[in-house]
């Protein structure tokens, strides 16, 4: 594998805190969290220890949601439980799972279900002239697979670790993973890391 580049995709409060107002299956299962927050952080580590950019993707909205065009249910869920507004804690990354200042991790923010879109994501992956992606997050059948299309669409080879992903419902975890593997190769943090 060529150097790749790392996606990790709303690893914020709301979404994986047990406080946070978005759940997504993790809410009353502390060891499935656990596991979760353990392989992203363990992706992470392996990415910053190989030098690997990372590019770490939020959602936010402003306080009113007037740049929320809620025209899905899960975005009007969002409204609807007044998650991931910018500048709250909720929209805050994880502590263990925060960007590091180093020069090789970036922040984009977006507001619509895949990442690439309105962000200067692709800007940033033409800049580091990259070729794979790994991309990994919350929730897979949501962000993390509009976002895969999207790169897979664009040229890009692209990995998935399905231990650094999550859903609210495990079946509908594994169906996306399954519809995934179409288009990428669908791997674990572990064989990311025994392939290098």
């Amino acid at each position: 594998m060529d150097r790749p580049v790392v996606i990790a995709l709303h690893y914020q409060n709301d979404v994986l805190h047990a406080d946070g107002r978005i759940k997504v299956g993790l809410d009353t299962d502390g060891e499935g969290r656990a596991n979760l927050i353990s392989a992203a952080t363990e992706l992470l580590r392996v990415a910053r220890n190989n030098g690997w950019p990372i590019i770490h993707a939020r959602v936010a909205y402003r306080g009113n949601y007037s740049d929320l065009i809620a025209n899905a249910p899960i975005l009007e869920n969002v409204k609807k439980i007044g998650a991931v507004i910018d500048g709250s804690w909720g929209a805050e990354f994880l502590d263990c799972l925060s960007p590091h200042e180093n020069g090789k991790e970036f922040v984009i923010t977006h507001k619509r279900i895949n990442a690439f879109y309105g962000t200067h994501a692709e800007a940033l992956l033409h800049m580091l002239g990259a070729r794979t992606l790994i991309i990994a997050g919350v929730a897979t059948h949501s962000v993390v697979e509009s976002t895969v299309r999207h790169a897979v669409d664009c040229g890009y080879n692209v990995v998935v670790p399905s231990d650094a992903c999550s859903a609210a419902d495990p079946a509908t975890h594994e169906a996306s993973l399954k519809s995934m593997s179409l288009i990428a190769k669908i791997s674990s943090v572990r064989q990311l890391i025994e392939v290098q």
